[in-house]
């Protein structure tokens, strides 16, 4: 039998996030630094934890401009596909490099709950309210280019130092007005389980997307109805969906014909089937019956999502 593809690949948007990832990635770095040597002068855990937290910002952004080069790459002989995978891991190690953050500030808050320090809150307010500037002003330049699954994860990080910066910002102004300390560690807390609803939503999606799962919002059972319903399909079966990118869906299916002699016009029909279905890369194998059927039309359509 012949094995029809369809090869129409889209790098573009990969290589339109590397400008905003890079320019993100600079101003992050830049400030993480400013603001570890603010908050070890001033005591502030909150202040520390932010800045902790754009340092992951800076290695997140780092991997996630290296994902997006390297999603540019055209394919090769040794990846046909590409390398778009390579949003989905970085989006994979940046939320799990997130949950291990939020565990960290976690336990660092309550040792500062059981042995409190002097904070310095008026430094610490002034320092976090120019990082706040500096996240939002991250967070503007990712938010106007692509959202793809690997931006989506690094925004994710700067919206959770954004959050920190808050955090950090209202402990300086508590702790300088009435110097109750423990406001410090209790917002990085607060801050850090934010952080972890958002984090596990993400780890679970780019997990799914790494085995090859069926995209959560494109029903098996959809795609399988919508190409048995094409005219001269008789059955479709063996039918798989899968994401080669956190943008970019492949599907693969056997297709019975009663007549293979209209299969160029078929197959025109069920790309474009695939196509509003938003799957980019599908590939159809004809095959002619040889048998009567079991099942028609519906049940045939949920035996062959079954299969």
């Amino acid at each position: 039998m012949s094995h029809d593809h369809d090869h129409s690949h889209g790098h573009s948007h990969q290589a339109g996030a590397l400008p905003n990832l890079r320019l993100a990635l600079l101003l992050t770095a830049g400030f993480a630094g400013v603001e570890a040597l603010a908050g070890w002068w001033s005591g502030s855990l909150a202040l520390l934890a932010d800045a902790g937290h754009m340092v992951t910002d800076s290695a997140s952004l780092g991997l996630a401009w290296l994902a997006a080069w390297l999603a540019a790459r055209p394919p090769s002989p040794r990846h046909t596909y590409g390398l778009g995978r390579a949003e989905v891991l970085a989006a994979f190690i940046n939320a799990a490099a997130m949950l291990a953050l939020v565990a960290v500030i976690t336990a660092e808050a309550w040792g500062r709950f059981q042995t409190p320090r002097a904070i310095d809150g008026m430094a610490v307010s002034a320092v976090a309210l120019v990082g706040l500037g500096v996240n939002l002003l991250v967070a503007w330049i990712l938010s106007r280019g692509e959202r793809d699954l690997n931006v989506r994860a690094a925004l994710l990080h700067v919206l959770g130092d954004t959050l920190g910066s808050l955090a950090a910002i209202a402990s300086g102004l508590v702790i300088w007005a009435t110097g109750w300390t423990p406001i410090d560690p209790l917002l990085s807390i607060l801050i850090g389980g934010l952080i972890l609803a958002s984090s596990v939503g993400l780890l679970k999606q780019s997990l799914h997307a790494l085995l090859d799962g069926v995209p959560p919002d494109l029903p098996l059972e959809q795609v399988g109805k919508a190409l048995a319903a094409v005219p001269g399909v008789v059955e479709v079966h063996d039918l798989h969906v899968w994401s080669l990118s956190s943008r970019r869906i492949a599907l693969s299916a056997h297709v019975t014909l009663r007549d293979l002699a209209s299969w160029p016009q078929t197959l025109v029909a069920l790309r474009q089937a695939a196509s509003e279905q938003g799957i980019d890369h599908p590939t159809f194998q004809p095959e002619i019956q040889t048998q009567p059927l079991r099942w028609v039309g519906r049940a045939a359509v949920e035996r062959t999502v079954a299969e």
